[in-house]
C-alpha cells in the first residue's frame, strides 16, 4: 500500500505547494470529494488549462450524474426541475442534458408552455453500464478546437 497523501504533501517543497497548478488541483479534488458539483464545474470553466481539462474530463460526467441524482432525490415531487436551469448549472446544452438524463434512466416531461422538465423523485436513476458519452462543456470555449 502506498504512502498517504498527507505524507506526500509534507515532503513537497512549499514553493511547489503554493503553485497555481497545485492550488487548482487541491481545490478541484476538495470539491469532488465533498460533492460540490457547482463549484467543481465552475472552477474548471474559470481556471482550468486545456491540459487540466483533458485530465478532468472523465470526472465531469461523474459529477454531473451526482448533480442530477441530488436534484432528483432532493427535489419536491410536485415541482419538476426545469431542464433550462439544470443545463446552465451543469454547463451543457439542454439537448445534451436530455440525452444525459435518459442515459441515467430518468424521464423528461414537457409542461403546457413547452418547457422540458425533470420530474423529481424518480426511482429509476442509474449510472449507464457503458459509461457516459462526452458532452460539450458549455462556458469553456477555450477547451473547444
Amino acid at each position: 500500500m502506498g504512502e498517504s497523501l498527507s505524507w506526500w504533501f509534507r515532503n513537497v517543497p512549499s514553493t511547489l505547494l503554493k503553485s497555481k497548478e497545485i492550488c487548482f488541483s487541491r481545490k478541484i479534488l476538495r470539491f469532488f470529494r465533498i460533492g460540490n458539483y457547482n463549484c467543481f464545474l465552475s472552477t474548471i470553466a474559470a481556471e482550468a488549462s486545456y491540459l487540466q481539462y483533458c485530465i478532468l474530463e472523465p470526472y465531469v460526467n461523474e459529477v454531473r450524474a451526482l448533480a442530477v441524482s441530488c436534484i432528483n432525490n432532493g427535489g419536491y415531487k410536485l415541482h419538476p426541475y426545469p431542464l433550462a436551469n439544470l443545463s446552465k448549472l451543469l454547463m451543457m446544452t439542454e439537448s445534451d442534458l436530455e440525452s444525459f438524463c435518459k442515459a441515467c434512466g430518468l424521464e423528461i416531461c414537457t409542461n403546457e408552455e413547452g418547457y422540458n422538465l425533470l420530474p423529481t423523485k424518480q426511482t429509476t436513476f442509474c449510472h449507464p453500464k457503458d459509461g457516459f458519452q462526452n458532452h460539450i462543456f458549455v462556458g469553456s470555449e477555450q477547451f473547444e478546437r
